[in-house]
Parts: structure tokens; sequence; C-alpha cells
């Protein structure tokens, strides 16, 4: 029944990835478009479009039609579902007829995003079009037992949203959402820079800054990173200094909302389902879940085990693929 022609689809506020059974993850791109303003043609997607982030002429607009997890550009984004499907039957060596596709939603997503994902997708030339919840994907692609009756716990922290799960016999048993991820971090870094320094830096250099010195709220030897931007006092190019203590501080409140998200998970947990989460812990995935120190602090504040998925990046992408083993009861 399942040919090549069955694929998972990550539509991820910073990334999309399209795995299939067979060739595992065939595209992995930033989910970012540019595009001409005057003729609305469509000049890069995905890795090429990053590049051209902060750097393109007024007549070029790079955008990212994706915000928090669900559509916010219709019609960019099923130009950049199609033009990933493209690359993908290339890597295939043959083209994607009608497939079957699994795409995964933020599960705070309302019916109407579903289905503006949905006709998304099928506007691409895709068969049938099954949806599957975000935290399910990721405990999937965790490779956690989903079906089994234990708690599965898991916080997928993404580019524009952070879900909290607990997922036990195959459904959720409860979950939260936050519309706070790896964007809402880089610009609280861009506003840092911008309040104690005067100095405008990008997207790219505040995610790199987070990558590089980012902590969460740990104890750890201070780290600096000279960084280049905007004056915004004389508009003239300025090199600037930041440590990772400066960086860990404006970082802190993003960092405790998640911790708060994940309290209010465990704590509407049902009580036969609490014991398995103390044995077993929580599992991390998303980019978010890669700043260092996010396993330990989690663990010291929450008092149970706490552990990164083995690719916390792909996690969703692998679930939404192996789901499709599942389909019939993804139809349910």
């Amino acid at each position: 029944m399942f040919s090549t022609t069955a694929i998972g689809i990550d539509l991820g506020t910073a990334n999309t990835l399209v795995y299939t059974k067979n060739k595992g993850i065939i595209v992995n791109e930033p989910s970012i478009v540019a595009y001409d303003v005057n003729t609305n043609e469509i000049i890069a997607i995905g890795k090429e479009a990053k590049e051209m982030v902060g750097k393109t002429p007024l007549t070029i607009e790079v955008i990212n039609p994706l915000k928090d997890g669900v559509i916010a550009d219709f019609n960019m984004t099923t130009a950049m579902i199609k033009a990933m499907l493209e690359k993908a039957s290339k890597k295939l060596g043959s083209s994607l007829r009608k497939p079957n596709v699994v795409v995964c939603t933020p599960s705070g997503a309302t019916s109407v995003e579903r289905l503006a994902i949905q006709d998304a997708v099928k506007q691409c030339g895709a068969k049938e079009v099954y949806l599957i919840d975000e935290p399910v994907a990721a405990a999937i692609g965790a490779e956690l037992p989903v079906s089994d009756p234990i708690a599965s716990v898991i916080v997928d922290i993404g580019g524009g949203t952070t879900e909290v799960g607990i997922i036990s016999f195959g459904g959720i048993v409860t979950s939260n959402t936050m519309k706070l991820g790896g964007d809402h971090m880089n610009d609280e870094i861009i506003q840092f820079s911008r309040k104690k320094f005067n100095v405008l830096i990008g997207v790219p250099t505040a995610e790199k800054i987070k990558q590089e010195i980012g902590y969460a709220l740990i104890e750890h030897p201070s780290e600096t990173m000279e960084i280049r931007g905007r004056d915004i006092v004389t508009g003239l190019p300025k090199t600037i200094t930041v440590t990772s203590l400066q960086i860990q501080d404006c970082l802190k409140e993003s960092l405790l909302a998640i911790l708060e998200l994940i309290q209010k998970t465990l704590e509407s947990c049902p009580p036969e389902l609490s014991g398995d989460i103390v044995d077993r812990g929580i599992v991390l995935t998303g980019g978010g879940a890669l700043l260092k120190g996010m396993t330990e602090w989690f663990a010291k504040e929450l008092d149970v085990p706490v552990h990164l998925a083995a690719e916390p990046l792909e996690s969703v992408a692998v679930g939404t693929g192996k789901a499709l083993d599942t389909i019939h009861l993804l139809k349910k």
C-alpha cells in the first residue's frame, strides 16, 4: 500500500523537513521565501532565501510564510511546499505522483488553521492529507512508546511555538501550547543589543549569539563574543562585545515561561500517569532544546529526569513519516 509516494512533512516555523520511509529525511530547509515585490515572482526558497535575509534591495522581500507554527501567508506557503516537494522528487530520482502526506500541526491550532494547512498541501498535488498533532509526531520520532499505556512527556521547543504533551495509548492525554520559541528568543537578543549598546543587529546574528553563548538558567563560566551591527546614533558599523551572562539574563523571561508551561501541563496529568513521569522523565525536542544547559536546568527545577531526543531537530519529521504506518488511526 505504501510506496515512496507516502511522505511526512514537518511544516515548521523555522525549518521544513520532508521524510520518506525508504530514504529518511530527504529535504531539510529553512521555511523562508524570497520574492519580487512588484511581480510576486519567487526568487529563492529555503537555504538560498535564508542567505538573503537582511541583505536585499527594496524590490525583494524575504519572508517567513509561517508564523507560530501556522500559515501566515497562504500563497507563499503553498509555493514553498511545492518547491520543497520538487526538491524531494529530485532526491528520490522519481516524481512524487499524488503522494499520501502526513503533516504535523500545533496541538493548539484552530480548525481554520488546520484546514489551511490541509488545503496548502492538497494544492501541491497530494492525494490524501492527514494531520497529526506535533507532540505526538515528536514523541514517535523520539522513539517513545506512545501506543503503550504509560505516560510519555514530550517538550517540543520549536521556532514559533513550544508544545508540551503527555501521551499515552497513542493519544494526547493533556497538552499545552504557547506561541513562544526560538524566534522569540532571537527577538529578545535583538532588543537587548539595541537597549544596552544602541546597536542594531539582524536575526542571523542574534541566532548565532544564542547558539554560541546562550545558556539556560544554570551557573557557568562567563564567555564573550564579538558582534557587529549598526550604531543607531551615528548610523555607522560598530563592533561590540557581549557576554554569556548578559544573554542568559535577556533570555530569562522566555525560559521561565517555558518552565511554567511544563509545570502547568504536569499539574493537569492524571495521578495514575504521574508515577511514570517520575520514573521515565521528560524528553526534549526541537531546536530550542539545544540551548546549553537546558536538560540540566529543567531536571533541577522539575525534579524529574530530563533527556534530550537523539535528533532534536528531526524528531517531528521522523514522527510524521513513521505515522504513515498507522494511517488507519490518523483517519479516525
